[in-house]
């Protein structure tokens, strides 16, 4: 395992070189995204005019106070279970060139392949830790889809968010895969004592 620092938007090799396991922390930017969202993108076919090529996405629906013209102030941003939204996966790297995607829970072996061949990651973010979170974005910097609020696009300006830990990485590997494998055999060899 390895701490990496990495600047978001970013390269396909950048996440590359991330194994299952690393901790990272990241600077730049992410874009906020929930599953209203990404039924807009994918069923309903409405392109968002926000550049997500390279892009580290977080599963969230902040809690913010409008402060007119389009802007925002951040009042809680916490982070939300993925596995339910691991249909958009593969699209997200397909046609958005998505690079990771951070949230609570993991995502389901149906996401390994896929990020394997397109070059994405999954990080973990330690559930219950909004108020933290919240302090290491700096700025609400843009939102698309106001109308889905909370459920918007978000920009978010972050320093120092994490550490995240890498979940899924771009060569096959999931933490959450061997967790529940190494589950079902300790299961197992219960029943067998029995």
């Amino acid at each position: 395992m390895a701490d990496y620092r990495l600047t978001f938007p970013t390269d396909e090799q950048h996440v590359r070189d991330l194994r299952a396991g690393d901790s990272i922390v990241v600077d730049g930017h992410i874009v906020g995204i929930r599953d209203r969202t990404q039924i807009r993108m994918f069923d309903e076919g409405r392109r968002p005019h926000m550049d997500l090529r390279g892009a580290l996405l977080l599963h969230t629906a902040p809690n913010v106070r409008p402060l007119g013209n389009g802007r925002y102030e951040k009042l809680c941003i916490g982070t939300t279970t993925s596995a339910r939204m691991v249909r958009f996966t593969e699209g997200l790297g397909i046609d958005y060139g998505v690079r990771a995607i951070c949230g609570k829970g993991g995502l389901p072996d149906e996401a390994i392949e896929p990020m394997r061949r397109l070059g994405m990651v999954y990080l973990a973010i330690v559930g219950g830790a909004a108020a933290l979170e919240t302090t290491q974005i700096e700025e609400i910097e843009a939102v698309e889809w106001e109308d889905l609020m909370p459920e918007c696009l978000w920009l978010f300006r972050v320093r120092d968010f994490g550490p995240l830990t890498v979940g899924i990485d771009a060569h096959g590997t999931s933490l959450y895969h061997d967790v529940q494998a190494e589950a079902r055999r300790r299961l197992e060899a219960l029943y067998d004592r029995l």
